[in-house]
């Protein structure tokens, strides 16, 4: 028999050995002895009340074995002559359409702008060091896309659009931790990510599919409505039967592409704001109501913060405990800031971007002249404004918290995490009225929601300007493009996923309808 059971652990208790087992037996009024095993399904930290616990969903095996496998199966076949299906790009997306495909019995044939996981570093290097940014290898292009320097976290509310499990499984078949299956909010790490990117190429080579890097389409063949070969920079052109559009949402010369083709495209509202950045220790000590250093049980503190300001949502986004902020732009002539954690997130600060909801059809009347393009025309001036404040480099523009909401030049910085450096800035009078006004009343109510957040000693870092394609690439119910035969949108790029999970999920279910079409 197996029964499932909630059970709530004290922070002694969580120190004792074999806690659950006593407490699932006596939960369920049974002897130690009729207890066979019991495994987590679930677990998660409430420390909403002065005692910090971790509450638990098990599953008690009562005189029963746990079975030695998982009930995911991925059996992958040699497809090195089957009928090809082709990829542009090889992030979340592309990588579990790749796979999917190789799974069904058809040939994966991946193109990806940038660089892989390991030649990649190199380029991030340039970025940090030199202020030079590659613009077909950063922080956003080349092998796992954004995800593979990431927090590589794997929350998502997309539930119904495909089995996140699988995802999850996925990841640990290719070597991720099994703690991701427990865990309410998973994370994998920036430093652990790159060697499961790279087990799943190996994985994908070694079953027939084809990875080529440092290949960039640049156009599209297309008649009678129907994508008949893809060229590629170096002058070359493949006939193709399907194409996953799979590119990401900083791909903007793609979303040109198209718009330039006359492809059907649209405007689509996303966020924009800027990265703040806490000493961790301030954060743990709000969030676990601790006045010093956190209990060596607990992770570094997170958080999740959203507050209505004339109508928009003011909200975190990416929250980063104990790691980094770094610079993601993808061409030289502007800085936009990210973040990222290790899996141990032990770096001594935290970051999260803060974001202001924006309406593509309200907010952007001077940009009404790129029609589909005009909010990622907007994402462009900011961040050239960006740049341009942090001295035509990529040091970041940055201001105190509070001198923010106050409306006043910091006369000095906080230390920080993000590599390129920071420079005093105005961005109280340099962001846009409905990004800026809308962040300097948000941070005061999440001071009064989180006391001790709204500090000086907290850094505001410009600018957060990427959480999400401001482009839509629409398609049909078959998920196939509404114009364009054989063109299958996916993922972020498309404007179809929010994260890694569900940018994977999209992945599999484009594969699938790829090969259906066939």
């Amino acid at each position: 028999m197996i029964k499932e059971i909630q059970l709530r652990v004290n922070l002694i208790e969580e120190r004792k050995e074999n806690t659950l087992l006593y407490k699932a037996a006596k939960e369920l009024s049974l002897d130690v002895s009729e207890i066979s095993a019991v495994k987590v399904l679930r677990k998660s930290i409430d420390a909403r009340k002065k005692e910090t616990i971790f509450n638990y969903k098990v599953a008690v095996y009562i005189n029963e074995q746990v079975p030695e496998k998982s009930e995911y199966n991925f059996d992958y076949k040699d497809v090195s002559k089957a009928k090809e299906i082709h990829i542009i790009g090889f992030g979340p997306a592309g990588m579990y359409a790749a796979l999917r495909c190789i799974e069904l019995g058809y040939k994966p044939v991946v193109l990806e702008r940038g660089k892989n996981v390991q030649d990649r570093r190199r380029d991030l290097k340039a970025i940090n060091q030199d202020h030079f940014v590659n613009e077909d290898s950063n922080y956003c292009f080349g092998e796992g896309g954004a995800g593979t320097y990431s927090d590589g976290k794997l929350y998502t509310r997309s539930l119904k659009r495909g089995d996140v499990r699988r995802i999850f499984e996925n990841l640990v078949f290719h070597g991720a931790t099994e703690q991701i299956l427990v865990d309410a909010h998973p994370h994998i790490g920036t430093n652990k990510l790159p060697k499961i990117i790279q087990n799943i190429r190996e994985n994908i080579l070694k079953f027939g599919g084809e990875i080529h890097f440092e290949t960039k389409v640049t156009d599209f063949t297309i008649k009678n409505n129907k994508l008949q070969a893809i060229q590629l920079a170096n002058g070359s052109e493949m006939g193709v039967n399907s194409v996953i559009l799979a590119t990401g949402h900083s791909a903007r010369d793609v979303y040109e592409l198209l718009h330039k083709k006359e492809i059907a495209l649209k405007a689509k509202s996303f966020a924009m704001g800027v990265r703040v950045e806490h000493p961790q220790e301030i954060i743990d000590q709000i969030q676990y109501n601790c006045s010093g250093e956190r209990d060596e049980l607990l992770p570094a503190a997170a958080y999740s913060l959203v507050h209505q300001v004339n109508n928009r949502g003011v909200y975190s986004f990416c929250m980063c405990p104990g790691g980094f902020i770094v610079p993601a732009a993808t061409a030289n002539g502007e800085v936009v800031v990210n973040g990222m954690s290790p899996s141990r997130r032990n770096n001594k600060f935290a970051n999260s971007g803060i974001v202001v909801e924006l309406d593509i059809d309200k907010d952007f009347k001077k940009y009404e002249k790129f029609g589909a393009l005009k909010g990622l025309e907007f994402q462009k001036d900011l961040e050239k404004i960006a740049f341009f404040a942090g001295g035509r480099t990529q040091t970041a523009p940055a201001q105190r918290l509070v001198d923010f909401v106050d409306g006043k030049l910091s006369t000095d910085l906080n230390d920080t995490s993000y590599q390129p450096g920071l420079k005093s800035a105005p961005l109280h009078s340099l962001l846009p009225k409905i990004i800026g006004s809308r962040l300097r009343k948000g941070f005061a109510a999440f001071g009064q929601k989180m006391h001790g957040y709204y500090t000086n000693e907290a850094n505001i870092v410009g600018v957060e300007s990427r959480t999400s394609s401001p482009v839509n690439i629409p398609r049909k119910e078959n998920l196939e493009h509404t114009e364009i035969e054989g063109l299958f949108p996916c993922g972020e790029g498309g404007g179809y996923a929010g994260g890694i999970v569900s940018a994977a999920m999209d992945g599999e279910r484009c594969a699938e309808a790829a090969i259906g079409k066939l």
